[in-house]
């Protein structure tokens, strides 16, 4: 059993997330840093799309009522078990009634906690992922709330790991995100698609959540002939969408169509990075190509296959 002392500032559950069901309006709904997940469930030895949690901000804390193997990825935080210090990135014992707590986030904004057990929980739509929207999945369709209790399944205790320095991102602002050109780029001006692609810098704004993230800064110019919206079409994630008053919004994974003109798309193998991105934060955008963004997204999946293997 795991039960929830404090939910930190936003806490779900999530795994790999739904696919195939965007034609009728369902997203991912996924972890948004893909690699920190998946090396969550490697140090676990768990499934690939097994349920974790995805947590915001410190003070979280849980307890357990069975022994287990858990583990914390993502955002570099300050944690303790039982007030004693833990790494981050690696696996770690937990005796029953022992006390896992998250005291802070020192670099990052999203983090991982999973647990060698499978949590006993119900897929909808082939996963364990919340929904916030449409309240299902997840733990009752709902963020996670202080006294929620979870049962364990597949009980196992996992081996002990970490992860080297060298395999652990830099979260660190400013951002650098390689971006590849929109649907719609040519419904901006060239100044405006230089102010995007060569290095303008954006500020995030407290205006985000995981539908999207709103950027700040001198607003991009539409063409003097262009729409400013654009009939309702599907969206990815990474998109960024320009809406009328010009200020660029990056969709993330609980969206499937939108009606803004969308300029850029954030490189696949930048796409975790999102995950970290925080008020206040710097952000700067450097244009590639399809091909380059292809080769970079291989050589991404390459080094997590071998770092698992």
């Amino acid at each position: 059993m795991i039960k929830i002392i404090n939910t930190g500032w936003f806490s779900i559950i999530i795994d790999s997330g739904r696919y195939g069901h965007g034609a009728i309006g369902v997203p991912p709904s996924s972890a948004l840093d893909h690699y920190a997940y998946c090396i969550l469930n490697h140090l676990l030895g768990n499934d690939k799309d097994a349920p974790a949690i995805e947590v915001i901000g410190g003070k979280f804390a849980l307890t357990v009522g069975t022994d287990v193997t858990c583990a914390i990825t993502g955002a570099r935080v300050r944690a303790f078990l039982n007030d004693q210090p833990l790494r981050p990135w690696a696996s770690f014992p937990m005796v029953k009634g022992s006390i896992l707590k998250v005291q802070d986030v020192e670099e990052g904004f999203r983090y991982y906690v999973g647990f060698s057990c499978g949590m006993n929980l119900e897929r909808i739509i082939s996963s364990y992922s919340t929904n916030m929207e449409c309240r299902f999945g997840g733990f009752k369709g709902r963020p996670l709330q202080k006294g929620d209790e979870m049962d364990f399944k597949d009980m196992k205790m996992g081996e002990l790991s970490e992860v080297p320095e060298r395999h652990i991102p830099s979260m660190k602002p400013p951002h650098r995100l390689r971006i590849v050109e929109g649907p719609e780029i040519s419904y901006f001006t060239p100044d405006s698609v230089k102010a995007l692609a060569e290095g303008s810098v954006f500020t995030v704004s407290n205006r985000m959540n995981r539908t999207g993230i709103r950027l700040e800064a001198k607003p991009l110019t539409f063409r003097k002939e262009a729409d400013m919206s654009i009939i309702s079409e599907g969206i990815l994630p990474g998109t960024i969408q320009i809406p009328g008053d010009g200020v660029p919004i990056i969709m993330l994974h609980e969206r499937t169509i939108g009606g803004y003109a969308r300029i850029a798309v954030v490189a696949k193998a930048d796409q975790d990075l999102l995950a970290h991105l925080k008020p206040g934060d710097h952000v700067l955008f450097e244009k590639i190509g399809i091909e380059e963004a292809q080769s970079l997204w291989k050589r991404k999946q390459e080094a997590i296959n071998s770092f698992i293997k």
